[in-house]
């Protein structure tokens, strides 16, 4: 089988003010960098209204439209910028990530990655927040367990922010596992390992700002593995974040390229034995262009291999 690799060109008409990370050029430069690949590529559709509303309530969807301006961009909060284009974006990248559920689970094809923006897993369900406006990755585990029956969907989230949007959104979902590491203390300030959710569903791993590979991989191979091998998910939805990267400019941690390559074949090495591989991985945050690039490739080059 192969890799999907979702996208749509709307994604790229999310705007920001100039100087903001979250960047029209981010997605540029991983499409460019993925462009060489052998991957299977597929156009994100336009999410359902009715797979939107499972986590987030009408009330909120209409208040985005109401403030989605004609001309220009308008602020959110500190972070958070919405232009003409931002929330046919978002419903793309939420419908980027239901197709990716629905190819993956027929055996359309191995695995998927959608490259995709605005980022979502800082939305709550009535909060627009942390460059996000709609929970994807949140949404995706969700559609996987009510549309498709699945009894068990992990979700994993190695954003150097902490996904508080995922946290939310799926802490009162007993069928959900939510595992996710995060530089603590960093923004939004959630992410303590007491967090546990309200079904014991949520892992959080807390990282100290200056750590690196070794702490790294000592937190993810020993209890988040652990965890997910016990909870023994039929889906395995990645946040895959690029900013825990020694080049981010947000954040302090220390990763290198290869350990997104380590930690992306390890999850798949557990998603064959526990799930025939079927992960479905959603672009988050990463914020220097160049760093984001050569880490989102070697993500994508891992899942390739594991699809092969």
């Amino acid at each position: 089988m192969t890799t999907a690799l979702i996208t749509h060109a709307e994604c790229l008409r999310h705007e920001t003010p100039p100087g903001h990370p979250e960047q029209v050029a981010r997605l540029e430069h991983v499409l460019h960098a993925l462009e060489p690949l052998e991957l299977r590529r597929v156009t994100a559709p336009l999410a359902a209204e009715d797979d939107v509303l499972r986590l987030h309530p009408a009330a909120y969807l209409q208040e985005l439209r109401d403030r989605r301006p004609e001309a220009g961009i308008v602020q959110l909060d500190a972070d958070t910028w919405i232009s003409p284009g931002s929330l046919a974006a978002a419903f793309r990248a939420v419908g980027g990530a239901l197709r990716a559920v629905d190819m993956v689970l027929s055996g359309e094809v191995g695995n998927a990655f959608c490259a995709t923006r605005p980022p979502g897993h800082h939305a709550e369900a009535e909060t627009p927040m942390g460059f996000c406006l709609l929970g994807t990755a949140a949404l995706a585990a969700q559609y996987a367990l009510d549309h498709h029956g699945l009894k068990r969907v992990a979700v994993v989230d190695f954003d150097v922010h902490h996904g508080n949007g995922t946290q939310e959104l799926l802490s009162g979902e007993p069928r959900a596992l939510v595992i996710t590491s995060q530089q603590i203390p960093l923004w939004p300030g959630t992410g303590q390992a007491h967090e546990t959710g309200g079904y014991d569903n949520v892992l959080n791993l807390p990282l100290a700002p200056g750590s690196g590979s070794a702490e790294m991989r000592a937190a993810w191979g020993g209890a988040a593995f652990d965890r997910l091998r016990a909870f023994r998910p039929e889906l395995i939805v990645i946040s895959a974040g690029f900013d825990a990267h020694r080049d981010d400019p947000l954040a302090q941690l220390e990763w290198e390229t290869q350990d997104y390559a380590w930690l992306t074949a390890e999850l798949c090495n557990i998603a064959d034995t526990l799930c025939r591989g079927r992960i479905v991985s959603t672009l988050e945050g990463g914020y220097d262009l160049n760093a984001l690039a050569v880490s989102a490739r070697a993500h994508v080059e891992e899942l390739i291999k594991a699809a092969t």
